[in-house]
């Protein structure tokens, strides 16, 4: 095996947990709760649906509160992004693993 096939089989094994890392770092910065809690909305759930947050744009006349809704939303998807990414990459990792070894 060479060292260029070495290293793209440890960054072929850490992809997976990179994108699981940054996942979790934009589901950490997604807190719709608690923008609609500081602007006096009650929500059941920390976790706040897609669907909710677009109607309050929608709905909302505040420019403010539509800008930390859209950012908001932005984090979801791209938390969503990023845990779809991680699930698609572990099966190319384990096969590779079974044919390099």
């Amino acid at each position: 095996m060479t060292v260029f096939e070495e290293y793209l089989l440890a960054i072929a094994i850490c992809s997976p947990l990179f994108f699981f890392i940054i996942a979790v770092a934009f589901r950490l910065l997604d807190n719709s709760a608690s923008i609609f809690l500081k602007h006096d909305i009650l929500v059941d759930t920390s976790y706040v649906s897609g669907e909710i947050i677009r109607e309050h744009i929608n709905n909302s006349k505040d420019t403010k509160l539509k800008k930390t809704l859209s950012r908001a939303l932005l984090i979801r998807r791209l938390h969503n992004l990023f845990m779809i990414l991680m699930v698609v990459s572990i099966p190319p990792v384990i096969i590779a693993c079974f044919f390099v070894f």
